[in-house]
């Protein structure tokens, strides 16, 4: 499941990712928030929690993952994931260089940070 968090600066989507996460987690919560700040403030700014209460994702998920990526692609200004598992933040190495948006990784327990960062 995917949980907002709050509170967040006004210009920050937060989420965190709990148990095994879905294409419906991704259908009816993360897409339609970022397409609601989309369209609010022109760009997304992004924090994705993926620590200890994470558990897998599905295929599904991972699909959705992609296509929100490609429909969206200019769209998202500020992205930083806070994580504590080392294959995510190696995926986001991987992946940041082709990413248009800023990115940037931090660990778990550095939420305030990566708010801070996602909202300057």
């Amino acid at each position: 499941m995917l949980e907002h968090i709050s509170p967040t600066p006004q210009n920050v989507l937060a989420v965190k990712a709990v148990g095994k996460i879905t294409e419906e987690d991704y259908r009816s919560v993360l897409i339609p928030a970022i397409e609601d700040q989309i369209a609010a403030q022109g760009k997304a700014r992004f924090v994705y929690v993926i620590g200890p209460e994470f558990d897998s994702f599905a295929l599904g998920a991972m699909v959705q993952d992609a296509l929100l990526g490609l429909h969206h692609w200019r769209d998202l200004e500020r992205l930083a994931v806070v994580t504590d598992r080392d294959w995510i933040a190696n995926a986001m190495r991987l992946f940041a260089p082709l990413i248009p948006a800023q990115t940037r990784i931090f660990d778990a327990g550095q939420l305030n940070e990566a708010l801070a960062w996602a909202a300057a």
